[in-house]
């Protein structure tokens, strides 16, 4: 974790990320990786089913994060890893340590509701 501050950003530049609430219904440690956990995430029927990869495998196991509800930045441009595309972004606290902590969203988020 990093005790400097990043640079101040107007309300508008963060307004231009789209964070909303995904249903991991899928995830699995990909054969070919030593990092991720793939997932698939149900953000309702505006956006649809989403993959989704996330560098936490050292700390989490994929059924700590199955049927579960989370954070997402779903506007992010695709970023390649490893063999799959990762179509968004999971948002996680980062402790002292620099591990990865979840942030689950409460079950009476709707999928797909926007986090403002």
């Amino acid at each position: 974790m990093s005790d400097q501050q990043k640079p101040i950003v107007s309300y508008q530049e963060f307004a231009k990320l789209d964070l909303r609430v995904g249903l991991v219904v899928e995830a699995e440690i990909p054969s070919w990786s030593n990092s991720l956990i793939k997932m698939k995430i149900d953000f309702g029927e505006e956006i649809g089913m989403r993959t989704i990869c996330a560098g936490v495998k050292e700390h989490y196991a994929p059924e700590d994060l199955l049927n579960r509800k989370f954070a997402f930045v779903v506007n992010l441009a695709e970023k390649q890893m490893g063999k799959a595309v990762s179509q968004g972004m999971m948002l996680m606290a980062v402790d002292e340590d620099d591990r990865p902590i979840k942030i689950e969203v409460s079950e009476d988020a709707p999928v797909g509701c926007t986090i403002c």
